[in-house]
Protein backbone atom coordinates (compact mmCIF):
# COMPACT_ATOMS: atom_id res chain seq x y z
CA UNK A 1 0.00 0.00 0.00
CA UNK A 2 0.79 3.19 -0.60
CA UNK A 3 2.46 5.46 2.16
CA UNK A 4 2.78 9.08 3.06
CA UNK A 5 3.81 11.16 6.47
CA UNK A 6 2.95 12.67 9.12
CA UNK A 7 5.34 14.57 10.84
CA UNK A 8 8.32 11.72 11.01
CA UNK A 9 5.46 9.18 10.97
CA UNK A 10 5.18 6.88 8.14
CA UNK A 11 2.26 5.53 7.80
CA UNK A 12 -0.48 3.74 5.00
CA UNK A 13 -3.00 6.06 2.77
CA UNK A 14 -6.15 3.99 4.30
CA UNK A 15 -5.93 3.53 7.88
CA UNK A 16 -7.97 2.09 10.48
CA UNK A 17 -10.54 3.71 12.50
CA UNK A 18 -10.84 1.93 15.78
CA UNK A 19 -14.28 3.04 17.22
CA UNK A 20 -15.97 -0.08 16.94
CA UNK A 21 -13.35 -1.79 19.38
CA UNK A 22 -15.14 -2.59 22.95
CA UNK A 23 -18.57 -1.62 21.65
CA UNK A 24 -19.14 -3.52 18.63
CA UNK A 25 -16.34 -5.70 18.17
CA UNK A 26 -15.44 -7.68 21.14
CA UNK A 27 -11.32 -8.78 22.01
CA UNK A 28 -11.44 -11.47 19.60
CA UNK A 29 -13.05 -9.97 17.16
CA UNK A 30 -10.91 -6.74 16.98
CA UNK A 31 -7.88 -9.26 17.15
CA UNK A 32 -9.26 -10.62 13.74
CA UNK A 33 -10.08 -7.38 12.50
CA UNK A 34 -6.52 -6.17 13.37
CA UNK A 35 -4.81 -8.77 12.07
CA UNK A 36 -6.55 -8.41 8.36
CA UNK A 37 -5.45 -4.66 8.46
CA UNK A 38 -1.93 -5.36 9.11
CA UNK A 39 -1.83 -8.39 6.36
CA UNK A 40 -3.52 -5.89 4.05
CA UNK A 41 -0.89 -3.27 4.16
CA UNK A 42 -2.67 -1.13 6.65
CA UNK A 43 -0.35 0.34 9.68
CA UNK A 44 -1.93 2.66 10.92
CA UNK A 45 -4.28 2.59 14.29
CA UNK A 46 -6.46 5.22 15.02
CA UNK A 47 -7.95 5.31 18.26
CA UNK A 48 -9.18 7.16 21.44
CA UNK A 49 -9.06 6.78 25.60
CA UNK A 50 -13.23 7.32 25.07
CA UNK A 51 -13.81 4.53 22.34
CA UNK A 52 -15.70 1.05 23.80
CA UNK A 53 -15.56 3.40 27.43
CA UNK A 54 -11.52 2.89 27.16
CA UNK A 55 -11.54 -0.95 25.91
CA UNK A 56 -10.71 -0.11 22.35
CA UNK A 57 -7.40 1.11 23.23
CA UNK A 58 -7.36 -2.80 25.51
CA UNK A 59 -8.19 -4.48 23.04
CA UNK A 60 -6.30 -2.47 20.14
CA UNK A 61 -3.23 -3.24 22.41
CA UNK A 62 -3.76 -6.75 23.04
CA UNK A 63 -4.13 -7.54 19.25
CA UNK A 64 -0.88 -5.89 18.46
CA UNK A 65 0.88 -7.39 21.37
CA UNK A 66 3.75 -9.73 18.95
CA UNK A 67 3.18 -7.24 15.98
CA UNK A 68 3.91 -3.58 18.01
CA UNK A 69 6.90 -2.85 15.50
CA UNK A 70 4.52 -2.99 12.15
CA UNK A 71 1.70 -0.80 13.78
CA UNK A 72 1.76 3.11 14.20
CA UNK A 73 -0.46 3.72 17.15
CA UNK A 74 -2.75 6.80 17.27
CA UNK A 75 -4.64 7.49 20.01
CA UNK A 76 -6.55 10.47 21.26
CA UNK A 77 -7.59 12.49 24.91
CA UNK A 78 -9.82 15.25 25.70
CA UNK A 79 -13.20 13.76 25.26
CA UNK A 80 -14.83 13.32 28.71
CA UNK A 81 -14.34 9.74 29.89
CA UNK A 82 -15.73 11.25 33.30
CA UNK A 83 -16.19 14.08 35.13
CA UNK A 84 -12.47 13.64 36.27
CA UNK A 85 -10.63 12.49 33.29
CA UNK A 86 -11.61 15.19 30.49
CA UNK A 87 -9.94 18.41 29.22
CA UNK A 88 -6.81 19.68 28.38
CA UNK A 89 -4.93 20.86 31.30
CA UNK A 90 -1.47 19.75 31.61
CA UNK A 91 -1.73 17.73 34.85
CA UNK A 92 -4.44 15.84 33.16
CA UNK A 93 -2.16 15.75 29.50
CA UNK A 94 -0.09 13.08 31.79
CA UNK A 95 -2.28 11.29 33.45
CA UNK A 96 -4.32 10.55 30.31
CA UNK A 97 -1.15 9.33 28.34
CA UNK A 98 -0.04 7.19 31.28
CA UNK A 99 -3.41 5.74 31.32
CA UNK A 100 -3.55 5.28 27.33
CA UNK A 101 -0.08 3.53 27.63
CA UNK A 102 -1.10 1.05 29.55
CA UNK A 103 -4.56 -0.01 28.02
CA UNK A 104 -2.21 -0.35 24.98
CA UNK A 105 0.16 -2.43 27.09
CA UNK A 106 3.00 -0.18 25.15
CA UNK A 107 6.07 1.95 25.97
CA UNK A 108 5.01 4.94 23.18
CA UNK A 109 2.15 6.34 21.66
CA UNK A 110 3.39 7.23 17.65
CA UNK A 111 0.46 9.90 17.45
CA UNK A 112 -0.81 11.76 20.56
CA UNK A 113 -3.79 13.75 19.56
CA UNK A 114 -6.42 16.27 21.78
CA UNK A 115 -9.42 15.20 20.69
CA UNK A 116 -11.08 18.47 20.73
CA UNK A 117 -10.20 21.82 21.80
CA UNK A 118 -10.40 22.63 24.95
CA UNK A 119 -11.78 26.30 26.10
CA UNK A 120 -11.03 26.29 29.94
CA UNK A 121 -7.33 25.53 29.09
CA UNK A 122 -4.44 27.66 27.16
CA UNK A 123 -3.55 26.03 24.14
CA UNK A 124 -0.09 26.96 24.90
CA UNK A 125 -0.03 24.95 28.36
CA UNK A 126 -1.60 21.46 26.28
CA UNK A 127 1.60 21.88 23.82
CA UNK A 128 3.78 22.17 26.67
CA UNK A 129 2.86 19.67 28.51
CA UNK A 130 2.89 17.65 25.48
CA UNK A 131 6.02 18.62 24.53
CA UNK A 132 7.40 17.44 27.45
CA UNK A 133 5.79 13.84 26.91
CA UNK A 134 7.60 14.08 23.71
CA UNK A 135 11.30 14.78 24.92
CA UNK A 136 10.31 12.19 27.61
CA UNK A 137 9.90 9.57 24.48
CA UNK A 138 6.15 8.62 25.77
CA UNK A 139 5.02 9.88 22.67
CA UNK A 140 6.40 10.44 19.01
CA UNK A 141 4.46 13.19 17.45
CA UNK A 142 2.01 15.32 18.51
CA UNK A 143 -1.54 16.16 16.81
CA UNK A 144 -5.21 17.43 17.43
CA UNK A 145 -8.62 16.72 16.25
CA UNK A 146 -11.86 19.24 15.81
CA UNK A 147 -9.84 21.92 15.12
CA UNK A 148 -10.92 25.14 12.89
CA UNK A 149 -8.31 27.12 11.27
CA UNK A 150 -7.80 29.69 14.20
CA UNK A 151 -7.33 27.58 16.33
CA UNK A 152 -4.68 25.54 14.29
CA UNK A 153 -2.95 28.93 14.02
CA UNK A 154 -3.34 29.51 17.69
CA UNK A 155 -1.36 26.29 18.22
CA UNK A 156 1.18 26.97 15.95
CA UNK A 157 1.96 30.31 17.75
CA UNK A 158 1.79 28.72 21.02
CA UNK A 159 4.63 26.53 20.28
CA UNK A 160 7.90 27.33 21.72
CA UNK A 161 11.07 27.47 19.22
CA UNK A 162 12.64 23.75 19.30
CA UNK A 163 9.56 22.53 20.85
CA UNK A 164 7.19 20.06 19.63
CA UNK A 165 4.58 21.11 17.50
CA UNK A 166 1.14 19.82 16.11
CA UNK A 167 1.89 17.69 13.23
CA UNK A 168 -1.25 16.51 12.16
CA UNK A 169 -5.56 17.46 12.57
CA UNK A 170 -8.50 14.78 12.48
CA UNK A 171 -11.38 16.51 11.32
CA UNK A 172 -14.23 15.17 9.84
CA UNK A 173 -14.22 15.11 5.40
CA UNK A 174 -15.81 13.30 2.94
CA UNK A 175 -17.88 14.05 -0.01
CA UNK A 176 -20.68 14.70 1.32
CA UNK A 177 -19.10 16.71 3.90
CA UNK A 178 -16.26 19.67 2.36
CA UNK A 179 -16.27 21.52 5.18
CA UNK A 180 -12.64 21.39 5.79
CA UNK A 181 -12.04 22.62 2.71
CA UNK A 182 -13.19 25.86 3.37
CA UNK A 183 -10.04 26.83 5.98
CA UNK A 184 -8.99 23.83 7.78
CA UNK A 185 -7.37 22.57 4.60
CA UNK A 186 -5.39 25.40 3.52
CA UNK A 187 -4.01 26.03 7.32
CA UNK A 188 -3.00 22.65 6.62
CA UNK A 189 -1.06 23.42 3.17
CA UNK A 190 0.23 26.62 4.79
CA UNK A 191 1.75 25.41 8.08
CA UNK A 192 2.85 21.82 6.45
CA UNK A 193 0.48 19.81 8.50
CA UNK A 194 -1.14 16.10 7.66
CA UNK A 195 -5.00 16.15 7.43
CA UNK A 196 -7.07 13.02 9.03
CA UNK A 197 -10.24 12.59 7.54
CA UNK A 198 -12.79 10.92 9.74
CA UNK A 199 -16.44 9.73 9.09
CA UNK A 200 -14.74 9.27 5.07
CA UNK A 201 -17.23 6.96 4.05
CA UNK A 202 -20.71 8.95 6.00
CA UNK A 203 -21.01 6.62 8.59
CA UNK A 204 -21.24 3.81 5.67
CA UNK A 205 -23.36 6.02 3.13
CA UNK A 206 -20.38 6.04 0.95
CA UNK A 207 -19.72 2.12 1.25
CA UNK A 208 -22.13 1.27 -1.42
CA UNK A 209 -24.45 -0.56 0.30
CA UNK A 210 -26.96 2.36 -0.13
CA UNK A 211 -29.13 2.85 -3.12
CA UNK A 212 -31.91 5.12 -4.12
CA UNK A 213 -35.91 3.44 -3.74
CA UNK A 214 -33.46 0.37 -1.67
CA UNK A 215 -34.53 -0.79 1.67
CA UNK A 216 -31.70 0.07 4.20
CA UNK A 217 -29.47 -2.75 4.79
CA UNK A 218 -30.53 -4.51 7.94
CA UNK A 219 -27.41 -4.76 10.37
CA UNK A 220 -26.19 -1.38 9.64
CA UNK A 221 -24.91 1.52 11.40
CA UNK A 222 -27.42 3.48 9.71
CA UNK A 223 -30.39 1.21 10.06
CA UNK A 224 -29.66 1.78 13.87
CA UNK A 225 -31.03 5.53 13.57
CA UNK A 226 -30.26 7.95 16.52
CA UNK A 227 -27.27 10.09 15.98
CA UNK A 228 -26.72 8.94 12.41
CA UNK A 229 -29.82 9.15 10.67
CA UNK A 230 -29.46 12.46 9.03
CA UNK A 231 -27.52 10.45 6.69
CA UNK A 232 -30.43 8.83 5.37
CA UNK A 233 -32.01 12.16 4.17
CA UNK A 234 -32.72 11.50 0.12
CA UNK A 235 -31.22 14.26 -1.30
CA UNK A 236 -27.67 12.76 -0.19
CA UNK A 237 -29.01 9.03 -1.03
CA UNK A 238 -29.80 10.36 -4.26
CA UNK A 239 -26.50 12.33 -4.37
CA UNK A 240 -25.04 8.86 -3.24
CA UNK A 241 -26.76 7.33 -6.42
CA UNK A 242 -25.15 9.27 -9.13
CA UNK A 243 -21.70 9.12 -7.55
CA UNK A 244 -22.23 5.15 -7.57
CA UNK A 245 -23.41 5.42 -11.38
CA UNK A 246 -20.31 7.73 -12.16
CA UNK A 247 -17.66 5.15 -10.65
CA UNK A 248 -19.23 1.85 -12.05
CA UNK A 249 -19.00 3.72 -15.35
CA UNK A 250 -15.32 3.82 -14.91
CA UNK A 251 -15.24 -0.07 -13.41
CA UNK A 252 -14.99 1.52 -10.05
CA UNK A 253 -17.17 0.89 -6.72
CA UNK A 254 -18.38 3.41 -4.68
CA UNK A 255 -16.31 2.93 -1.71
CA UNK A 256 -13.45 3.08 -4.26
CA UNK A 257 -14.36 6.65 -5.30
CA UNK A 258 -14.93 8.11 -1.31
CA UNK A 259 -11.65 6.67 -0.27
CA UNK A 260 -9.48 7.86 -3.46
CA UNK A 261 -10.81 10.86 -3.78
CA UNK A 262 -9.92 12.30 -0.58
CA UNK A 263 -6.35 10.54 -1.27
CA UNK A 264 -6.47 13.12 -4.21
CA UNK A 265 -6.14 15.99 -1.86
CA UNK A 266 -1.98 15.93 -1.33
CA UNK A 267 -2.76 17.21 2.59
CA UNK A 268 -4.58 13.79 3.40
CA UNK A 269 -1.94 11.29 4.91
CA UNK A 270 -4.49 8.59 6.08
CA UNK A 271 -8.35 7.70 5.63
CA UNK A 272 -9.41 6.58 8.53
CA UNK A 273 -12.10 4.25 7.79
CA UNK A 274 -13.94 1.66 10.67
CA UNK A 275 -14.73 -1.63 10.08
CA UNK A 276 -16.45 -4.63 11.88
CA UNK A 277 -15.12 -7.62 9.75
CA UNK A 278 -12.17 -8.64 8.47
CA UNK A 279 -13.77 -8.39 4.80
CA UNK A 280 -14.72 -5.23 5.37
CA UNK A 281 -11.34 -3.90 6.63
CA UNK A 282 -9.83 -5.54 3.46
CA UNK A 283 -12.20 -3.87 1.29
CA UNK A 284 -10.96 -0.83 2.28
CA UNK A 285 -7.46 -1.41 2.08
CA UNK A 286 -7.94 -1.98 -1.50
CA UNK A 287 -9.90 1.30 -1.99
CA UNK A 288 -7.28 3.91 -2.56
CA UNK A 289 -6.00 2.57 -5.43
CA UNK A 290 -7.86 4.53 -8.26
CA UNK A 291 -5.89 7.75 -9.09
CA UNK A 292 -8.60 10.33 -10.22
CA UNK A 293 -7.71 12.33 -13.21
CA UNK A 294 -8.29 15.90 -13.22
CA UNK A 295 -11.21 15.45 -15.66
CA UNK A 296 -12.68 12.63 -13.18
CA UNK A 297 -12.39 15.07 -10.30
CA UNK A 298 -14.06 17.64 -12.51
CA UNK A 299 -16.77 15.21 -12.65
CA UNK A 300 -17.58 14.79 -9.16
CA UNK A 301 -17.40 18.51 -8.19
CA UNK A 302 -20.24 18.98 -10.95
CA UNK A 303 -22.13 16.05 -9.61
CA UNK A 304 -21.51 17.67 -5.65
CA UNK A 305 -22.31 21.11 -6.87
CA UNK A 306 -25.00 23.12 -5.02
CA UNK A 307 -25.91 20.20 -2.33
CA UNK A 308 -25.41 21.18 1.31
CA UNK A 309 -22.74 19.28 3.60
Amino acid sequence: METRKIGNLTVSVVGLGCNNFGSRLDARQTANVVAAALDSGVTLFDTADIYGKTKSEEYLGLALKTRRGDAVIATKFGMPIDDRHTGARPEYVRQACRDSLRRLGTEWIDLYQLHQPDPTTPVAATIEALDQLAKEKKVREIGCSNFDAGQLREAASAARAGASRLVSVQNEYSLLNRTAEASVIPECRKQGLAFMPYFPLASGLLTGKYRLGAPVPKGTRLSEGGRYSHWLDQDKVAMVDSLARFAEARGHTMLELAISWLLAETTVASVIAGATSPEQVQANAKAGQWKLTADELKEVDTLLAGKPS
